[in-house]
């Protein structure tokens, strides 16, 4: 160990192979001593047995993955007696004066440079009172930005340069576990036993670790340095304390006078929007946090003497303590300098990062730096209150759906929707004839699907050219959802009206899926789906992964991109507080969904306003044409019998919806009084079913179809609550074949091994 004129002391850890550091001090007659094990070894490998010149171990202690071996010796160097002889150490002794009554940071350094460490002890020595700091340096030897030695010699001339005077050690924790030439079987600690017992295993000696990336670096750093500190704060040297207002007690203060000696670090990631080319980066370039980070970090603050010496300092806390409740002390942690060379949009997506005030103006007024600031952005100037948003528009992709349209469209226009934005294609059921007629007759807008041209999945291709049409660039309020589902409005007369007079100022409402099975209706007629199909899925039903999907029905005012499937995408990040995002109950959804959200939690979940059921099977002889007509997302993903298990839900019933059945009928029969349009329905109606007959005449097709109307799987689905979600991905051959017969107790649960995440 040596001091430098600037007050930089070095020390290097790993004194024999697999044992990290050693520590005595005098103690009575001789040297109390504490010795640290790289990985804990079987406590019998240390024995009691009087043996002559060897230490007394008074304890042993395992401490975050490694050893810690206290005891007594009359004299050094120290030899420790072991189940195979003894193990002859060399402590060194504790350097505690020079941080004696200081207030110190503790800090690790990864590869960060010399220039970015003094910016940071400068900023804490003159704002929060440091007076010193251990670094404990993990970079390599080969660091580009300075080994051991290169590191602290370069700290030790900038404290200089700076006129610092600060005390600070480097502990160099990056060592090799041991020496070339130098295998376990020359240690008798690490010795390999006899067979049949254990054995200590360590990396080749040629292999260069951070072995105090363990929390035992911090009880090391503790006897070796600064048990004596007055008090002491773990933050690493790219983490800054947040400013504090004049006159209020530093976080060392809160420390030395919190009950138990501890207070709590939190600590945010804050992150640059961009740093000028060529420029070094500087913890002053980061001025922007994620609004919608809920993980942060913890790290603690103790007065070592307050908070007893014999409790161990471990990572994220120390052992036995309680913080302080009420003082909580805030920091940053610098994310480009932590990750460096890396773009702010490879640490955190863009569309997450905001600017903030605080980190603003400290990068201004404490660095005096001038940092890029993210672009500034206003939403589309629109009334407040929903109701006066004006007209809502429906934007869907079809195909073969000719027999299901008319039902759709009436329900949509009974409840309020104004415009329908319909992509079709590769049509043979004359779905796109009569949407070809329903337009020309000012009913609803038709285009032919893009998709081939722009090589995207229909419904992502309809998605994208939709949002150059004037349907969805002048409307109020727009929703991207398909044929197969229906807006069930609870509250009210049932209607948008009705839902938007509650939503008051929201511009969001999600739409929870309610998936509703084919209620063991096997063949198709053309009846209306909300007499045929009541049974459904439970509320509270978070398996399979598809069952509380949602669909959103937003304001068209500019707050994010573009359309998407579920929700709209591209939130421009410095308006996410402008996003009034309520859930099917009417209550606010977590701003963690705001940006990439398409299903519901337990804590996001709601049925009592609005709720989007999902007749996503229909009938048994309807699905066979879905099937064979293939998906309009998922085009590569075939709707087979794994499919019809996870969304043909019937163990519920929910005739919610057909309170409204009247109004359909309504608007449905003023439709059908258009002998042109009642003509091109019947003709989709035969085709839908000359479809089935074709199908249930070929062998595959109709023992398929017999596997549906089977007695097993109309069981089975007034049981899918009782399946875990690893039993949806891997289908229904997954289950015991006689379980629909069992008399199963309360409770009963059944799952297998997961397979992987089905898509939605």
């Amino acid at each position: 160990m040596g001091m430098g004129k600037a007050g930089v002391m070095q020390s290097s850890l790993g004194v024999e192979p697999g044992v990290l550091d050693a520590v005595a001090w005098p103690e009575g007659d001789g040297y109390a001593f504490r010795v640290f094990f790289a990985a804990p070894a079987p406590r019998d490998r240390f024995t009691d047995a009087p043996r002559p010149g060897c230490a007394a171990v008074s304890e042993l202690r395992e401490v975050a993955g490694g050893m810690m071996v206290l005891g007594h010796s009359a004299a050094l160097p120290l030899r420790l007696a072991l189940a195979e002889g003894a193990l002859e150490i060399t402590p060194d002794l504790p350097d505690l004066a020079p941080f004696a009554g200081l207030d110190t940071l503790l800090a690790l350094r990864l590869e960060e440079p010399a220039e970015v460490v003094l910016d940071w002890l400068a900023y804490h020595a003159a704002h929060h009172g440091a007076g010193g700091a251990v670094i404990i340096n993990r970079a390599p030897p080969d660091s580009a930005t300075g080994g051991h030695a290169e590191f602290a010699d370069a700290l030790e001339r900038g404290l200089d340069a700076r006129g610092l005077t600060l005390v600070v050690a480097v502990i160099d924790s990056a060592v090799p576990l041991g020496k070339p030439g130098w295998g376990p079987e020359n240690h008798p600690y690490l010795a390999p036993d006899a067979p049949g017992k254990d054995r200590m295993e360590v990396p080749a000696h040629d292999l260069w670790r951070a072995p105090l990336g363990q929390s035992l670096v911090y009880e090391i750093a503790k006897w070796r340095y600064l048990a004596r500190a007055r008090a002491v704060l773990t933050i690493d040297v790219t983490d800054i304390l947040a400013m504090r207002a004049p006159g209020t007690p530093s976080a060392f203060d809160l420390c030395v006078a919190a009950k138990g000696g501890v207070v709590l670090l939190a600590g945010r990631r804050i992150y640059p929007w961009r740093v000028r080319a060529g420029q070094p980066t500087l913890f002053a370039d980061h001025i922007c946090q994620q609004f919608d980070a809920r993980r942060g970090i913890a790290r603690w603050g103790v007065a070592p003497e307050a908070a007893g010496l014999q409790n161990t300092w471990r990572a994220i806390r120390v052992a036995y303590a309680r913080p302080e409740p009420g003082h909580v002390v805030p920091f940053w942690r610098a994310m480009a300098l932590r990750v460096p060379g890396r773009s702010a949009s490879e640490l955190a997506p863009k569309t997450s990062l905001v600017e903030d005030p605080a980190l603003l103006d400290l990068a201004t007024r404490v660095f005096g730096h001038k940092p890029i600031r993210p672009p500034v952005s206003a939403p589309k100037s629109a009334p407040a209150h929903a109701t006066e948003a004006g007209r809502t528009c429906i934007v869907t992709t079809m195909k073969n759906e000719g027999p299901f349209i008319l039902e759709w469209l009436a329900y949509h226009r009974a409840i309020g929707v104004d415009d329908f934005l319909i992509y079709t294609n590769d049509c043979t059921d004359g779905t796109d004839t009569m949407l070809q007629l329903l337009q020309a007759k000012g009913l609803v807008q038709h285009r032919e699907n893009p998709f081939r041209t722009l090589n995207l999945p229909p419904q992502h291709a309809a998605l994208q050219a939709a949002e150059s049409e004037p349907l969805i660039q002048t409307c109020g309020w727009a929703i991207c959802m398909d044929v197969d589902e229906f807006i069930d409005i609870k509250i009210g007369d049932g209607t948008l009206p009705a839902l938007y007079a509650a939503m008051g100022e929201a511009n969001m409402i999600s739409l929870t899926w309610r998936l509703f099975g084919n209620a063991d209706v096997q063949g198709y007629e053309d009846r209306f789906l909300l007499e045929q199909f009541t049974r459904c899925a439970p509320e509270v039903v978070r398996k399979p992964h598809q069952a509380w999907g949602f669909k959103t029905l937003f304001r068209n005012i500019d707050i994010y991109k573009k359309l998407g499937v579920h929700r709209p995408k591209g939130l421009i990040p410095d308006l996410w507080d402008q996003v009034k995002w309520l859930n099917g109950s009417g209550r606010p959804m977590p701003r963690e969904m705001f940006r990439n959200g398409w299903r519901s939690t337990l804590e996001s979940y709601g049925y009592d306003w609005v709720q989007l059921n999902h007749y996503a099977v229909r009938s048994a002889e309807s699905f066979l044409v879905k099937r064979d007509r293939g998906r309009v997302n998922h085009v590569d993903r075939d709707q087979g019998l794994n499919y019809w298990f996870r969304m043909n839900h019937n163990g519920c019933e929910d005739r919610s919806i057909q309170r409204m059945i009247p109004a359909l009928t309504a608007e449905f029969n003023r439709l059908l009084a258009d002998p042109e349009i009642a003509a091109a329905h019947a003709y989709s109606v035969a085709c839908h079913r000359a479809k089935i007959a074709e199908l249930r005449a070929q062998a595959q097709p109709a023992a398929f179809y017999g596997e549906l109307t089977g007695e097993r799987l109309e069981r089975l689905s007034r049981m899918l609550h009782m399946f875990g979600s690893a039993v949806f991905n891997a289908g229904p051959e997954a289950i015991p074949r006689d379980l629909h017969l069992r008399d199963l107790p309360p409770g009963f649960f059944f799952t297998v091994e997961h397979s992987g995440e089905a898509g939605h």
